[in-house]
């Protein structure tokens, strides 16, 4: 297909930004190169709340249950989750969790009680998973790419049904319920009914799931044709499903801004310079293998290349490299494809936030302020 540029029809909202929580070592890219930050809980309970501080309105706690390619040590991520949002005020934290290692009772539940500690700020992000070794070698059978899918979009049914029903009963291929009553159900409000239900995925299994039950679609870094693609394959699925306008979009991006573009360009090369390519190689085979067993070869990582995995989630791609007013600029792009949200990776975090916070964010306001004002 060819991918639309029309402006969104959604009334314009400002952009909305979350990042990566570093509760994983060795940073957000797969390098050598010196990172400033640390997968330590005191490091990110500073992050996290200056990151509230800096216009940050969501964080992304990753989900990793044993060492994987640079990654030694891992915080699980809904207990570090938990901790950030009563270390903060306003941030809403979104911990990433995998189907097949969780029965969604159990985990409806432990949000329900996280929503009410943070006073309505918990979310979660279902990822079908793409490591096997963290199924095998907890002794969980490995599923098929479109079957783990199929497992999360009935998690996410399930899970939707117990935070909003008084008597859940339901009997499908992965889970069962028999007149379960979760209470207390987590905190609702005006345009949040429960928890938002975030979900990650690039395929066409990923499309379709979340145009039907999603609130959140995550895409790995894309170029702008790219994401326009993928916004309107989930938006078709969702106006089928009578969900027109239900589904969100974020989109991932490691931010390089300097003062100078020259700057920012030199960093980057550095990053890709000092890759730690037996890390990289090694997840290279795992993910792309993941990422092209779909039937049609449109999966996560599928046309990666070399530089684009020494961030694990294709952040490059997304071109967030150079100055405040170009990385701004390249932010409204996305925002004017239908983009809500970015997720954003950094090499220092502390520092680059604060830059962020700084330097870039008042000139995206500025720019859509202006742009508000030549539409309205």
């Amino acid at each position: 297909m060819t991918a639309s540029f029309a402006p969104s029809s959604r009334e314009p909202q400002p952009l909305r930004f979350a990042y990566w929580v570093p509760n994983v070592s060795g940073g957000l890219v797969v390098s050598t190169i010196e990172q400033r930050t640390d997968w330590s809980f005191e490091y990110n309970r500073t992050l996290a709340r200056l990151a509230e501080d800096n216009g940050f309105d969501y964080a992304l706690t990753q989900v990793r249950y044993m060492a994987s390619y640079g990654a030694a040590y891992q915080h699980e991520s809904t207990a570090f989750s938990l901790g950030l949002l009563l270390a903060t005020e306003r941030l809403k934290v979104i911990s990433a969790i995998h189907p097949g290692l969780w029965h969604p009772g159990v985990l409806a539940k432990w949000i329900a009680t996280a929503d009410h500690l943070s006073g309505g700020r918990a979310a979660i992000n279902v990822v079908s998973g793409w490591f096997k070794d963290e199924f095998t070698k907890l002794g969980e059978p490995w599923l098929e790419h479109a079957e783990r899918y199929r497992r999360a979009e009935e998690f996410i049914r399930y899970v939707r049904e117990l935070w909003t029903s008084e008597h859940a009963e339901l009997s499908g291929d992965f889970y069962r319920l028999h007149d379960f009553d979760l209470k207390p159900k987590p905190l609702a409000g005006p345009g949040r009914p429960h928890p938002e239900i975030f979900q990650g995925g690039n395929s066409t299994d990923a499309r379709g799931m979340a145009g039907r039950v999603s609130d959140w679609y995550f895409a790995n870094g894309n170029t702008p044709e790219g994401i326009a693609e993928q916004i309107h394959d989930v938006n078709d699925v969702a106006a089928v499903h009578g969900r027109v306008g239900a589904v969100r979009f974020g989109v991932n991006g490691f931010m390089v801004a300097r003062d100078t573009e020259a700057e920012a360009r030199e960093v980057l090369r550095e990053i890709v310079d000092k890759a730690d390519r037996e890390a990289v190689e090694g997840f290279g085979s795992a993910v792309t293998q993941a990422g092209r067993s779909t039937a049609d070869g449109k999966g996560m990582w599928a046309d990666s290349d070399f530089s684009d995995m020494v961030q694990y989630n294709d952040g490059f791609r997304t071109g967030l490299i150079g100055t405040p007013e170009q990385v701004a600029e390249r932010l409204l792009t996305y925002k004017r494809l239908g983009v809500d949200l970015m997720l954003l990776g950094f090499l220092h975090y502390h520092e680059e936030v604060e830059y962020f916070g700084r330097e870039v964010l008042p000139i995206v306001r500025e720019m859509e302020a202006a742009e508000l004002e030549r539409v309205g």
